[in-house]
């Protein structure tokens, strides 16, 4: 107990301290804090450099994750900023709307969509073909759909690009009739080998840096994460209470 008040009573001196996020970041201190980084990056990019709720401490954006950097560039901090006066996790407010900024930059192209006729709710799937809640899932997808739920699936084969899943998820995407084959393959029926230009590789890296370990993993579109299956008559009510919830958050700010 000692540890963890020597652990947050710093956060809550800095809390204390917090101001509005200003509009601009001034040049020198992004030029600094991109020069300091970009050794971490491996090649990568930093998508933005803005400034955080506590003065000179700014966030640092790269794909879905959320980091944040000292003015100097010196200090990395990987964590959460948490709003004592109303309790809320800033940092997981903020991450969840840009994991769903992500998921939407793919386009419905790269999805397999089975709609709602009357959609209230539409959740995005990291699916595997061979995973047996995966499969237990999409057997109940007209009731899904019948409870107003939309559901995009991206194939997420959990095993190596050229392995047995993977061509799998290959052949699925490459087939001429996709959502019928996609829910074949889910019934555990063999899939013709097909290849062509496809968006496999590129969704197993996406789902990695999204942290999705296992599957299904479901994607709301607050951009929330609810990790394994979840049955549809269970589903349903948690999604009508996050987008009350959502409303309510709106409102009050």
């Amino acid at each position: 107990m000692k540890h963890l008040i020597r652990i947050y009573l710093p956060l809550i001196t800095i809390l204390t301290l917090a101001q509005p996020v200003h509009a601009e970041i001034p040049e020198q201190v992004e030029e600094t804090i991109r020069k300091a980084l970009q050794p971490l990056m491996r090649g990568g990019d930093i998508d933005q450099i803005r400034p955080s709720e506590i003065p000179g401490i700014f966030e640092v954006v790269i794909g879905s994750n959320l980091y944040y950097a000292t003015h100097d560039g010196r200090y990395l901090i990987n964590g959460s900023l948490l709003d004592l006066h109303s309790g809320r996790n800033v940092s997981e407010i903020k991450r969840s709307g840009l994991r769903m900024d992500v998921i939407n930059g793919l386009g419905k192209e790269q999805m397999i969509i089975f709609p709602a006729e009357k959609a209230k709710h539409t959740i995005t799937v990291f699916t595997d073909l061979d995973c047996p809640y995966c499969r237990l899932m999409h057997s109940k997808i007209k009731d899904y759909n019948d409870r107003g739920i939309s559901v995009r699936y991206l194939l997420y084969p959990r095993d190596v690009v050229g392995s047995a899943s993977y061509n799998k998820s290959v052949s699925v995407w490459c087939a001429k009739n996709r959502k019928q084959v996609f829910t074949s393959a889910n019934a555990g029926n063999a899939v013709k080998s097909a290849t062509c230009d496809n968006p496999v590789t590129s969704i197993m890296a996406l789902g990695k840096q999204m942290g999705v370990g296992g599957t299904p993993t479901i994607f709301l579109e607050s951009g929330d994460k609810l990790p394994g299956y979840v049955p549809p008559e269970e589903l349903a009510p948690k999604l009508d209470q996050f987008k009350k919830l959502q409303t309510e958050t709106a409102k009050a700010e």
